[in-house]
């Protein structure tokens, strides 16, 4: 069953958790979240410089990477195509600018109330670890991870349109009760580490593994 991790099932190598927020959140800010984010989200866009592919109330985060800016596709693909070679402040710079999208995107979603920092990983934790492209990774296979994660690119486009009723719901939550609720906390958290996991496998190139078809880690 989706969201649930069966007997003999080990942890996906990409770590993605949102620290649920046990307090009551900011009424004012949630109910005028969608025009409270436009600084940030406009420091987001600078930043990627890449083509946002909208899927429901999340991003899928699909850049080319050729130019200034945006998660780096394509140049980390011929790396490690002609050299086996990952360049690590290329790693570094995908992951931060992961981490910070996440943290601009949950904050739209209402999963915190804080503003997102640039910088501190706040109540965002992701996490993947930095790979030997010669030992860990097949040097043909990034030519075709875009095209084998199309099951998971359907499946993610009806969560996404389930995460935005989700949203809806709890935004209404949060203006009368000042709590999110627990359960669709749960289930939009694990939309996002799907798509973390997606964009790891088939654009950040960082793991060979194919991602779980599960919302849980």
């Amino acid at each position: 069953m989706v969201g649930t991790m069966g007997a003999g099932q080990s942890p996906y190598p990409v770590q993605f958790a949102v620290e649920y927020p046990d307090r009551p959140l900011n009424r004012l800010t949630s109910f005028f979240r969608i025009f409270v984010i436009i600084p940030i989200a406009i420091v987001l866009g600078t930043v990627s410089g890449g083509t946002w592919e909208w899927t429901g109330g999340h991003s899928s985060m699909a850049y080319g990477g050729a130019g200034a800016g945006g998660l780096l596709f394509l140049a980390p693909l011929l790396m490690i195509l002609f050299r086996r070679k990952y360049p690590r402040w290329w790693f570094e710079w995908n992951l931060e600018l992961q981490r910070f999208a996440n943290r601009v995107w949950t904050y739209l979603v209402l999963m915190n109330d804080r503003y997102p920092s640039t910088d501190d990983h706040q109540w965002v934790q992701l996490d993947y670890r930095y790979p030997d492209a010669a030992a860990d990774l097949n040097r043909w296979l990034p030519l075709v991870k875009w095209l084998l994660a199309i099951p998971h690119y359907i499946v993610l486009f009806f969560l996404d349109i389930a995460v935005f009723f989700a949203v809806v719901v709890t935004w209404f939550a949060i203006l009368f009760t000042g709590r999110y609720p627990q359960g669709i906390f749960s289930f939009v958290e694990g939309v996002f580490r799907w798509h973390n996991r997606v964009l790891a496998y088939a654009f950040t190139l960082v793991t060979d593994r194919y991602p779980p078809f599960r919302l849980a880690p």
